[in-house]
Formats: C-alpha cells, sequence, structure tokens
C-alpha cells in the first residue's frame, strides 16, 4: 500500500491556546468547558465536525462524480461517558444531495460512510452514525 499523503499536528497546552500542524498552519483552541473560555478560538468538537463534513462530503463528491451538488452537516456532542471516567464524543452526520429525497440521501450517506477515511475510524464506534436528510437549499 501507497502512502499518499501524511501529515501531523501538535498541542503541548491542553487545548486551552494553540494547535499546530508542520508548515505554519496555527489554531488558537478554547476548551468550552472552562469558564471564560474564548468563544472565538476552536475546539476538538468542532475541529473533529469539521474534519469529518469535509472528507465525508468530498467522498460524496466523488460518489456523485459531479452530477449534483452534496452538503454534509456533522453534530459532534459532547458527554459525560457512560460507564466510565471522563467524557466522549457522540458524532452524526447527515449527508443530502441536490434533488434527492431522504431516502435517496440515505443510500448515498451509506455509501460515503463507507469510503470516507474519518468515516472509516469511526464505523465501528456506536457513537456515530450517518443519515441521509432531504436536500435544503439553504
Amino acid at each position: 500500500m501507497a502512502t499518499r499523503y501524511r501529515t501531523s499536528a501538535s498541542n503541548d497546552d491542553g487545548g486551552t491556546r494553540v494547535s499546530r500542524v508542520p508548515g505554519g498552519l496555527e489554531v488558537a483552541v478554547s476548551n468550552p468547558l472552562q469558564p471564560g473560555h474564548d468563544a472565538t478560538a476552536s475546539n476538538p468538537e468542532q475541529l473533529l465536525a469539521l474534519a469529518w463534513a469535509t472528507c465525508l462530503n468530498a467522498t460524496a463528491q466523488a460518489i456523485v462524480a459531479g452530477e449534483r451538488q452534496t452538503r454534509v452537516r456533522a453534530e459532534v456532542t459532547l458527554r459525560d461517558a457512560e460507564g466510565r471516567a471522563g467524557y466522549e464524543f457522540v458524532v452524526t452526520a447527515f449527508v443530502s444531495g441536490e434533488g434527492l429525497d431522504e431516502e435517496q440521501a440515505s443510500g448515498l450517506a451509506a455509501a460515503a460512510h463507507d469510503r470516507c477515511p474519518i468515516s472509516r475510524l469511526l464505523q465501528a464506534s456506536p457513537l456515530a452514525e450517518v443519515r441521509g436528510e432531504t436536500w435544503s437549499a439553504a
């Protein structure tokens, strides 16, 4: 198997200042659970939602081969972990395609979820779900 691309990221302050990708990308981060957090900074929940929505929609676009516009909306919820200490993410992605009803969009969602690299990381988790939804021009 050939490596197509590789990157890395680092954070050395626990998510309260800056996360970095080599080459200059820096993302201001702030923990939304801390009082007085910086609401203009990002957090892991937003970054996960952004990464998954982007990857899943790129995959959906590859599947429809430019025949229609597609959209992915990803929601990430942080909650107390069930049955153990700490927190856990519950993630849901909603896939839609121009001109597709909910059933057709569900088919596209399943196909994209099967091929998307981030989805492949999440597929075995009972805390991750992908759904189709009717197209909205908004």
